[in-house]
């Protein structure tokens, strides 16, 4: 017992010298900060001021992403709006031209009196409030704006003045008032009745929306054609999902680039799993086709499902002249590319099985667990949709889905009638041999 009362009070005389210790902290607390701050402001490499530094701008651009569709009954009124802000934003002389280069790397902390022509151009947009003033400082409000300005025109929001930020922002006031107007007539011709479900793939926004009751269920990134094979713009019906699809290659790609391939290697096919099939059905030994001739032969190139197959786990069909469709790729590093203009005119899906998942909610015995199973089965598999969802392959290279918030994309197949618009068409040249459009050919 005399223990526990000699512990308790040595516990109580131990909490009373802790208070005391922290109320004489406490009293020398405000000394102890003033001289920090003193300090701070003293300190020769500290900035100005009106560096504005805050870090929850820095971390976070303004939101510029809307549950609402990029076609939907808002679409026509939301860029009429934006048409209205740029008519006065031409007729009050545009913005500046921001005189900065890739190789200067902009960034927070970075004094330079470009920043002031920096800031007036995103105020003039409503990227970067008025509040914020004019500085030489590359601050965190003008960090969030740059950021904000990238997210609106498709570009990574890094916040660093890269080349196509340069070239995105120098993009004249009355050339973009064009490109509204052009957009406008596009997106008028959408305000019909899209069905309940449907699919819009955006070509220029390399972007696919999964629309279900007026608001997006599922976005993805696409991949859709270059400039030399572009995606065909066309309105249809999605009526089949494959899971481990076949892929035949279409006779440009075997004339292109299979046969130059078998040349140099000749068990190309073979390690590749691609079968060479008669009109019969009837498999053809690839040894004994002459590849040197003149004439790449008139057969049947079909890889079978697998994990290397240029198609991967799914295909999605929908009626179509063009022989085109969407699906899954073995190469799902290509996503991360700014520049995602690479197949023949069919469209990569990331995400693919997520889609083909929603395609077939109405499926009721296609849950994902099954799904998953077949696919891991390398059985080709075709399923009919119950319900045939709309699809339509747009091409919008500007709107306004969210109040306030203008996007703007490049007019890659240079359809909006200014060439300075198609900032990336170099990504539109040939591709090697060695590679296809729809997909990445197995080496």
């Amino acid at each position: 017992m005399s223990k526990k009362i000699g512990s308790e009070a040595f516990s109580r005389r131990a909490l009373l010298r802790t208070a005391v210790s922290a109320g004489a902290a406490a009293l020398a607390a405000p000394a102890f900060a003033q001289s920090a701050v003193d300090e701070l402001i003293n300190a020769r490499g500290r900035g100005t001021w009106d560096d504005q530094f805050d870090a929850q701008v820095s971390r976070t651009a303004v939101g510029t992403v809307s549950n609402t569709p990029i076609l939907s009954p808002q679409s026509v009124p939301n860029i009429q709006v934006a048409i209205a802000q740029y008519q006065q934003i031409v007729s009050a002389g545009g913005w500046p031209m921001v005189n900065v280069s890739a190789q200067q790397r902009f960034k927070i902390g970075v004094t330079d009196s470009n920043v002031q022509t920096l800031r007036q151009r995103l105020m003039i947009v409503g990227d970067l409030p008025r509040s914020a003033g004019m500085s030489s400082s590359f601050d965190s409000y003008v960090d969030g704006a740059l950021k904000r300005f990238q997210a609106r025109h498709g570009l990574p929001a890094d916040g660093v003045m890269g080349e196509y930020t340069i070239k995105a922002m120098n993009i004249s006031a009355d050339v973009r008032l064009q490109q509204l107007n052009t957009n406008l007539i596009r997106l008028q011709t959408f305000q019909g009745d899209l069905g309940r479900r449907h699919v819009m793939v955006n070509i220029p926004a390399t972007y696919i929306e999964a629309v279900q009751d007026g608001q997006v269920a599922l976005r993805h990134s696409a991949i859709v054609g270059r400039l030399s094979r572009p995606t065909h713009i066309i309105n249809s019906k999605i009526y089949e999902v494959i899971l481990n699809p076949y892929w035949t290659a279409p006779r440009s790609i075997i004339v292109k680039d299979i046969v130059p391939l078998m040349r140099k290697d000749p068990t190309y096919l073979t390690r590749n799993n691609i079968r060479l099939l008669d009109g019969k059905g009837g498999e053809v030994a690839p040894e004994t086709i002459d590849w040197n001739a003149e004439k790449a032969p008139n057969l049947m190139f079909r890889q079978d499902p697998g994990k290397n197959n240029a198609m991967a786990s799914t295909k999605i069909n929908f009626y179509n002249p063009n022989n085109e469709y969407m699906h899954d790729t073995p190469e799902q590093g290509l996503f991360n590319k700014l520049m995602r203009f690479d197949s023949s005119g069919c469209v990569r899906v990331q995400n693919v099985r997520d889609l083909a998942v929603w395609l077939l909610s109405e499926n009721p015995e296609w849950s994902r667990q099954h799904m998953e199973s077949v696919i891991a089965s390398r059985v080709n598999t075709p399923i009919k949709l119950t319900t045939e969802v709309p699809v339509y392959f747009s091409y919008i290279t500007a709107w306004s889905a969210k109040d306030g918030v203008v996007q703007f994309r490049d007019d890659i197949y240079q359809m909006d009638g200014e060439q300075e618009l198609a900032l990336q068409t170099t990504n539109g040249q040939e591709k090697p041999v060695g590679s296809i459009g729809e997909e990445v050919l197995p080496q």
